[in-house]
């Protein structure tokens, strides 16, 4: 299905963001954001608000690194851009580390365009760390690296932010989203009713679902790619012919689900 002019505005000033990390362009890269935008990456770590914060950013995860977006698909609901991909990073030292991913962009209608007003980077920062130190020598020197580099910019403050992304849901919400998944492919709606509990259930953009018309919508539906990332379990889905992600989020300090949303395309 063709996009309507605003989706399309919306998908050009996400798409600027890998052309300016490409080519190293910070000044271009950071003007993409509000005034008081929000950078939560990884999902779950402490956010950078506010140009200077996003700058300090910049500075650690992506001028010293080359960047490459893998993206399998790009979804567009309201003033929201999803997309699933895989991240792939070389660092300073040569090691190569690819990261599955799904991205949010909240975008916001500025006298300047459309910015982002706030980013949210959905992957597993101990999985992309293990997956660093398999790359052997350079892997533990990049890690080594980072240390120094995250104090300096961040600050320790800065630093610790970081790794509360290394807490969260994590497998256990894992399990939960898969049980559900196969109560509703199964037609267990009891079940599906149980783990949705009074959680909020839509369609982006759309309407509202009750638990019954959740599990019969998703019934047929085939996922793969899972990622648990602060509070939230994130999955690559398919319905039919058309591709998304459902992104489902749990209550603080609880495996109570809180919040189902689900991006489709088309």
């Amino acid at each position: 299905m063709p996009l309507d002019r605003t989706a399309e505005d919306l998908l050009a000033a996400v798409l600027a963001s890998p052309r300016a990390v490409a080519a190293h362009d910070k000044t271009a890269w950071v003007g993409l954001f509000a005034e008081q935008a929000a950078v939560h990456d990884p999902y779950g770590s402490r956010a950078h608000i506010g140009p200077e914060a996003i700058s300090r950013f910049y500075n650690v995860f992506i001028a010293p690194n080359t960047i490459a977006f893998r993206v399998e698909r790009d979804i567009v609901a309201g003033h929201t851009v999803v997309r699933d991909l895989h991240i792939e990073t070389t660092m300073s030292t040569g090691a190569t580390v690819v990261v599955p991913m799904h991205l949010r962009y909240d975008l916001v209608a500025t006298d300047g365009g459309w910015r982002i007003i706030r980013l949210a980077a959905h992957w597993e920062l101990g999985v992309m760390v293990g997956r660093l130190l398999r790359t052997g020598s350079a892997g533990v020197l990049a890690g080594a690296k980072l240390g120094p580099q995250l104090v300096g910019e961040l600050g320790m403050g800065g630093a610790m932010g970081m790794m509360r992304a290394l807490r969260g849901v994590g497998g256990r919400g894992k399990r939960i989203v898969r049980g559900l998944f196969v109560a509703a492919a199964g037609g267990d709606s009891g079940r599906v009713q149980e783990l949705l509990g009074r959680a909020s259930v839509r369609v982006a953009s759309g309407n509202t679902l009750s638990s019954a018309e959740f599990g019969e919508m998703v019934r047929s539906m085939r996922w793969g790619k899972m990622i648990a990332a602060g509070r939230t379990v994130s999955v690559s889905v398919r319905m039919g012919e058309s591709g998304g992600v459902v992104f489902v989020d749990f209550a603080s300090g609880s495996s109570r689900i809180e919040r189902v949303t689900v991006y489709l395309e088309g």
